[in-house]
C-alpha cells in the first residue's frame, strides 16, 4: 500500500474544531483531508514555498466545497517563515518534506514547527524509507528524523506503518 493520508491522519487524532498546519502542503492531499476532519469550526493552514501548488490546492478545495483551508505562501525553513503565530496550532503535518530539506536548514524547520505548535500539540512526520524502488536518491531515515526532533525537545509519541515506502512518526511537544 502506498502512503494514505486518511489512514495517516487517523494516527494524529485530528478532531473537530482544531487548528492544523500542513507544512510543505504541496498538492494538498493532507490539507483537504484534515480540513474535513476539523470541520467548519476548525482551520487548516496550508503552507508551501511553491505558489503554483498552493493555487492548485485552493482550486481543488473550492471545487469540492472545502472552505476552511487558509493558503500561506511561506518558507518553514526560516524562523517565522510559516507566518503563523506562536503556540496556535493543535496538530501539524510534515509529509514527504524532510527528504527535500538541505541538512543545514533542518534544525530551523524543526524549531519553526515547535514555535507554532501548542504545548501538548502533536506533529505527524511521514517520509520516504531509504532504498526502495520508488525512494528518492536522498532520504532522511526514521532514526535520523527522531534524532532531529528529539534534539529540539519533541517527544516520540508513537511510530506507525505509513505505507510500503514510508515511515510514520507522531511527535508530541512538551
Amino acid at each position: 500500500m502506498f502512503s494514505d493520508p486518511i489512514q495517516n491522519l487517523a494516527e494524529l487524532d485530528v478532531q473537530d474544531g482544531m487548528k492544523v498546519a500542513d507544512i510543505g502542503a504541496g498538492g494538498g492531499f493532507y490539507s483537504i483531508e484534515a480540513a474535513k476532519k476539523v470541520g467548519a469550526r476548525g482551520m487548516v493552514y496550508a503552507i508551501d514555498v511553491q505558489q503554483e501548488l498552493l493555487e492548485k490546492l485552493k482550486r481543488s478545495a473550492a471545487l469540492i466545497g472545502v472552505h476552511n483551508i487558509e493558503i500561506i505562501w511561506g518558507n518553514a525553513e526560516k524562523i517565522g517563515g510559516t507566518k503563523l503565530r506562536e503556540n496556535m496550532i493543535d496538530r501539524a503535518i510534515l509529509s514527504n518534506v524532510l527528504f527535500q530539506i538541505e541538512q543545514k536548514d533542518r534544525d530551523n524547520l524543526v524549531l519553526e514547527i515547535k514555535r507554532v505548535v501548542k504545548p501538548n500539540g502533536k506533529l505527524l512526520v511521514v517520509d520516504w524509507q531509504a532504498g526502495g524502488p520508488l525512494s528518492p536518491p536522498t532520504t532522511v531515515s526514521a532514526m535520523a528524523a527522531e534524532a532531529l526532533f528529539t534534539k529540539a525537545g519533541w517527544v516520540v509519541d508513537k511510530n506507525f506503518d505509513a505505507g510500503d515506502h514510508h515511515y510514520g512518526i507522531i511527535f508530541k511537544r512538551p
